[in-house]
């Protein structure tokens, strides 16, 4: 199988289901920044496994992470996912419950926060930090969808869990590091 169709040469693409709609559509927006946030966090694995300090929790966690990332994408490419039967796979609360469960965790690692923290530090700190930014983006996106269309409610609760576990991780990384996080300071 040829990886080009030419389907999508007049700016197209086809949705789970087998609905077309443009290439800017808010659906399309949504999981388009849900699969750059996936690249992120791939870069950012790829990173964390070249360092000399073990950091195979967190890598672990990221991995899983990707891969309820793909849920998230298929959720929201699927305009029927709310329908009884359809067998698309859906976000669920789990998926946020088992990101608050790790970002109590990786936590219990940190000093508390005491000033704001500019996102820095290590270059994997800074990756991670990044990535927090596209999953911000990536909610933003699915609620102006969620505004506009139906959408699985779950998934802004999975996005907003997720930019939380990323910040924690971010400050993690380096506090392994031995890195201080870098302290805002107005004027």
């Amino acid at each position: 199988m040829k990886i080009y169709t030419k389907t999508g040469d007049r700016g197209e693409t086809g949705l789970i289901g087998g609905g077309r709609v443009g290439k800017d559509s808010q659906r399309i927006l949504a999981y388009g920044t849900v699969d750059e946030l996936n690249s992120s966090v791939g870069l950012t694995i790829a990173f964390l496994r070249a360092k000399e300090r073990s950091f195979s929790d967190l890598v672990e966690v990221l991995t899983k992470v990707q891969n309820d990332l793909f849920v998230v994408g298929s959720d929201l490419a699927d305009p029927d996912s709310q329908k009884a039967g359809n067998k698309t796979p859906r976000v669920t609360k789990k998926m946020s419950e088992d990101l608050e469960t790790v970002i109590d965790r990786f936590e219990g690692e940190l000093d508390p926060i005491t000033f704001f923290i500019l996102p820095g530090g290590a270059a994997e700190s800074s990756l991670l930090h990044q990535s927090r930014a596209i999953a911000r983006r990536a909610e933003t996106s699915a609620v102006s969808l969620s505004r506009a269309d139906d959408t699985n409610p779950e998934i802004l609760v999975y996005l907003n869990r997720l930019s939380d576990l990323l910040f924690v991780s971010a400050r993690l990384v380096n506090k392994r590091l031995g890195v201080s996080d870098i302290a805002w300071h107005s004027k």
